[in-house]
């Protein structure tokens, strides 16, 4: 991993709203997590904006639990959110999706964030970039999977 920063694109022949929808809805992260980690929110379902703040359940071997907060937002275009943990003193990952409307479909990106992560000086030179490399392809393939419903 070069940077703080690593990113997978995928175009998804729907328009950027659709798949907007759904990464703006946190109830439906579950249905698109490629990592196989997140167990759901612990919400109702309801649409994000810039500010909100959302709790997720997930588990990786053992429960644990995060708090997220919408830290960027464009309607149909991008989306970001901030995660935390243990009450701020864990974490500080950014998820970012970008939509970019291009001819036959959406390119989405989709970025992990460890700019602001007080343990990225341990997560970038653990396994963790391959593997969240490999969920963030799996995660764009779920997103498509979903959408084309």
């Amino acid at each position: 991993m070069k940077g703080n920063t690593l990113s997978v694109r995928r175009t998804i022949p729907v328009e950027p709203e659709k798949i907007f929808a759904l990464l703006a809805d946190a109830a439906k992260h579950r249905e698109f997590d490629g990592s196989g980690t997140v167990v759901g929110t612990r919400e109702e379902s309801r649409p994000l904006a810039l500010g909100t703040k959302f709790g997720m359940s997930m588990k990786m071997g053992l429960p644990y639990s995060m708090a997220n907060v919408v830290i960027e937002y464009e309607p149909d275009r991008r989306i970001a959110w901030k995660t935390t943990g243990l009450g701020g003193l864990l974490g500080g990952r950014i998820w970012r999706y970008e939509l970019e409307r291009i001819d036959g479909g959406t390119a989405v990106t989709e970025t992990w964030d460890l700019s602001e992560d007080k343990q990225r000086f341990f997560l970038k030179r653990s396994k963790f970039p391959a593997a969240t490399r490999t969920n963030m392809a799996r995660t764009l393939e779920r997103i498509e999977e979903a959408v084309a419903r």
